[in-house]
């Protein structure tokens, strides 16, 4: 994906991920994304067993060093 993202000229690339899913933030670390904050009460989940709670989103930021 970063590849494809550099070749057509994208500067910065944002993901969402929950702050308990540390195996995807490791994921992310590992690929150059960096953590800039963590947007509070998001999002309300409407299925399964979290159903009703809100979810915080810890937001992460991959900046190009080719452009």
């Amino acid at each position: 994906m970063i590849a494809s993202t550099e070749a057509a000229g994208i500067w910065t690339v944002q993901s969402g991920v929950f702050p308990e899913n540390t195996a995807s933030l490791a994921l992310h670390a590992a690929a150059g994304f960096r953590t800039v904050g963590v947007r509070q009460r998001l999002g309300r989940m409407s299925h399964g067993p979290m159903v009703g709670q809100w979810r915080d989103v810890v937001l992460l930021e991959r900046r190009s060093a080719l452009l």
